[in-house]
């Protein structure tokens, strides 16, 4: 084995470890969150290291990179996920390659992403993504803008409403990160109940190498994961 992917087993064996043990702590089955490896900064040889130690679901915020990275990993071993912003002039190149779009961010992307699916004969699951912080160099819906919107949104047919996705706040820590997942649930529970019936929010995207195990307390059912997976290797830049 090289010594990457020995590294990159190594931390992702880790992470399942604290993953369990937030989960555990809380009273919740481990098997009930999704991790999403997060490979935005690091090179094929690494992607290949996470593939090969278990891990198929796979992060990408940019869509260039996303199209690039799923070229050169054909056949069905992996699970794409697209976790950042996404231009409405990238949607048709991505469509095809992707298992989840977490970053839903405005009505009119959701509305584009529907068009084009409806083209090219498929129903694409996506997480909307809420400005959960407030920070303003965030995408997202506004919490108290989600509620109206929920009606249009029902009316899409070629998205699948699958939950919401946020990040926590730059600053404030644990304590913080941990209020700002609290919050989203909060949200999310109150928007279950008037939703239409063809949108569904069972997952909340939510937690990052930073503050994965306050998501998984706060009711996470994904965690994104990039830097604790591949800390370690010659070419870490995060």
């Amino acid at each position: 084995m090289s010594v990457v992917r020995q590294i990159v087993a190594r931390n992702l064996a880790r992470v399942r470890e604290r993953m369990a043990e937030a989960a555990l702590g809380c009273g919740r089955d481990p098997s009930d969150i999704a991790l999403v490896a997060v490979v935005k900064y690091v090179d094929l040889p690494a992607v290949e290291a996470v593939i090969a130690a278990g891990c198929r679901e796979l992060g990408e915020s940019r869509p260039q990179q996303l199209w690039r990275k799923a070229d050169a990993l054909p056949g069905d071993r992996v699970h794409w996920h697209l976790v950042g912003h996404l231009q409405r002039n990238k949607i048709a190149q991505t469509l095809p390659y992707v298992t989840l779009i977490h970053s839903v961010d405005s009505i009119r992307l959701a509305k584009a992403i529907d068009e084009r699916a409806a083209e090219i004969g498929r129903t694409v699951p996506v997480l909307l993504e809420v400005n959960i912080s407030g920070d303003e160099a965030k995408h997202g819906f506004a919490p108290d803008e989600l509620e109206p919107r929920l009606a249009e949104l029902g009316e899409l047919h070629h998205i699948a409403v699958r939950g919401l996705m946020a990040m926590a706040a730059l600053v404030g820590g644990p304590q913080r990160a941990r209020r700002d997942f609290a919050m989203l649930r909060e949200l999310r529970d109150k928007m279950a109940a008037v939703a239409p019936q063809n949108i569904r929010l069972d997952d909340l995207s939510m937690g990052m190498s930073s503050d994965f195990e306050e998501a998984i307390r706060e009711g996470a059912t994904i965690v994104r994961i990039g830097s604790a997976l591949f800390a370690g290797l010659e070419n870490d830049e995060r």
